[in-house]
């Protein structure tokens, strides 16, 4: 375990060193923090209590998917541009011979750029929503535990996904399109654009069904109180299922992916 440790410190790394683009990004969820929370500011003005939230709720959940939208990488940006890159070239012959498993090198480095993300570029937004807004912060330091491990199981499932849709450049020579409708899919289904409460009726049942819903909304539950007790417990058995799922299929596929690796370009 402890290569894997040193591969997630290097990504920890890797990702440290980019400062200008980190300010920048950091820059850039503050300013969206601030236009989303307004206008959820003026919608609950109207609708009190929409979804099941209060308006400090609102603006809470707001500023947690600032927060988590690069942690989870909901626009992409980790580490899949690499491992397709790396299929495309034949390169990946490479990370086959050496004494690692190829799943969880990759999960090891995305783990370390999402500790990065979440200090680098959640902490500065939140803290600075909290400034500005009238926020629902947890009293209890339980509760703060019980989101951190809830956001590590969504940035695993979120890896898995990428996982599955890297692997697909084996077949593809060029993935860019898989991509995009991956993370426009997690966009939608994560409730950064809007809580899945919000969803009406068969749409908001499918919706926090599926596994991008472990990106954002169960999180955002979790750190607003609206999972307690066994509720909590079912969140985090959600996660973690849909976690070993995809893991689960990831291996699969990547198995038989590597029965034929195809060299291309290389």
């Amino acid at each position: 375990m402890r290569v894997y440790a040193v591969v997630a410190a290097g990504g920890f790394r890797r990702h440290a060193t980019y400062r200008t683009a980190t300010v920048a990004g950091t820059f850039t969820n503050t300013v969206f923090g601030f236009i989303v929370a307004y206008t959820y500011t003026a919608l609950w003005a109207e609708r009190p209590d929409l979804g099941g939230y209060d308006t400090a709720q609102a603006l809470t959940y707001v500023w947690l998917g600032q927060a988590l939208l690069m942690t989870c990488s909901m626009m992409g940006g980790g580490f899949e541009n690499d491992l397709m890159a790396r299929i495309r070239t034949g390169d990946i012959a490479i990370d086959l011979y050496r004494p690692a498993d190829l799943q969880l090198w990759w999960l090891a480095g995305d783990l370390g750029r999402a500790a990065f993300h979440f200090l680098g570029r959640g902490v500065v937004p939140m803290v600075i929503g909290a400034l500005a807004f009238d926020l629902a912060l947890p009293a209890s330091p339980w509760t703060w535990l019980a989101f951190l491990v809830s956001v590590v199981l969504g940035v695993v499932v979120s890896f898995a996904i990428r996982f599955l849709v890297a692997l697909a450049a084996f077949w593809l020579m060029d993935g860019a399109g898989v991509l995009q409708i991956s993370w426009l899919t997690g966009l939608f289904f994560s409730g950064l654009l809007l809580p899945l409460n919000l969803f009406p009726g068969l749409l908001g049942e499918v919706a926090r069904a599926l596994p991008w819903s472990a990106f954002l909304q169960v999180p955002a539950d979790v750190f607003l109180g609206e999972r307690t007790g066994w509720d909590l417990v079912g969140a985090f058995a959600f996660q973690a299922g849909w976690a070993l799922v995809l893991l689960s299929a990831g291996r699969l596929l990547q198995s038989v992916a590597t029965r034929r690796v195809v060299v291309q370009g290389g």
